[in-house]
């Protein structure tokens, strides 16, 4: 019987790796240098390294361990085959395999914000519940669908891209991906300092944010928080976007709860309240009742989650 899971959370600088002890204890977590030089070909060589290296310093035997869990930052098909990740300068291969035949151990791969969700469903804000929707608000806007406690991946690795749902047909400027309108140019945290930045220009009425050099997501909320008129009604605006986007959602795949994450999420309960006023407007009557919690792992979900996929295996 396994008494070890590692969960590992790739980025475009640094991968964390987390050593679990099967009942979901984080024994030991480290980070090591992301190599994306080379179109990425050492990272999950130095992946393999550090693991290695890590059970022999810790006396483990490969026996004991269940299994890597790994998320990376793109489209990953269910049998962990990545589809291109812009940032780590990978192609279309199978990361899963590859990890596995170098280290010896059985290997899942799926999407960063998919394994996040997996994660916050398993020790974190979605714990108890088993069909969760995780959204993360952070530069962008990404999104983790867990359905029976089972990731939704989708047939390209695109299930989750909730950030990339189009919410508006007058936009005139381009998302990152390309289209215009996307929700992640409205409730990212560089969609919120655009908003403010905007409402600015184009009114007179006075507010704390006109005194602020560099704007951001956090002083906006921060501001709201002090009863700032402007900022009060960008956060509306923002929980408006928000709501009414998840109030579609909840059509499609009805889950228990609504977990918000990502820095934006650090604001607290101005976001789920707001967010979830406007979801109750927009819902489906059979709808309404899907809870709305924050995140709770923070940077460590991803880890969190691939440990989990293992274990759901």
């Amino acid at each position: 019987m396994a008494k070890y899971v590692f969960g590992v959370d790739i980025g475009g600088t640094t991968v964390k790796i987390g050593l679990f002890s099967t009942d979901g204890t984080l024994t030991d977590k480290w980070e090591i240098h992301t190599r994306t030089d080379e179109g990425g070909k050492y990272i999950l060589g130095d992946i393999a390294e550090s693991i290695e290296n890590k059970l022999e310093e810790k006396l483990i035997d490969k026996n004991d361990v269940a299994g890597i869990g790994m998320g990376v930052p793109g489209p990953v098909k269910s049998d962990g085959t990545v589809l291109r990740c812009v940032n780590l300068g990978w192609g279309v291969f199978n990361a899963a395999d590859e990890l596995s035949n170098i280290i010896g151990l059985p290997v899942t791969v799926g999407n960063d914000a998919n394994m996040a969700a997996l994660g916050e469903m398993w020790q974190g804000g979605g714990k108890g519940y088993k069909d969760i929707v995780m959204v993360t608000l952070g530069t962008g806007v990404g999104g983790g669908i867990i359905l029976d406690g089972k990731m939704l991946s989708g047939v390209n690795g695109a299930g989750g891209e909730i950030g990339h749902m189009q919410v508006s047909d007058t936009e005139t400027e381009v998302c990152g991906c390309g289209k215009k309108g996307c929700l992640e140019q409205y409730t990212s945290a560089t969609g919120i300092v655009r908003s403010a930045n905007i409402a600015i220009s184009n009114t007179d009425k006075p507010s704390s944010l006109r005194d602020v050099q560099y704007i951001s997501a956090k002083e906006v909320f921060d501001a709201a928080k002090k009863g700032d008129e402007l900022a009060s009604q960008l956060v509306e605006n923002h929980g408006k976007c928000l709501g009414k986007a998840l109030a579609q959602i909840a059509c499609v795949v009805d889950p228990e709860v609504f977990v918000i994450g990502g820095g934006v999420s650090k604001a607290g309960e101005i976001i789920t309240d707001t967010t979830e006023k406007y979801f109750q407007e927009y819902a489906f009557h059979a709808c309404k009742k899907t809870q709305f919690k924050l995140a709770t792992l923070g940077n460590d979900a991803g880890m969190y989650g691939g440990a989990c996929a293992i274990l759901n295996k």
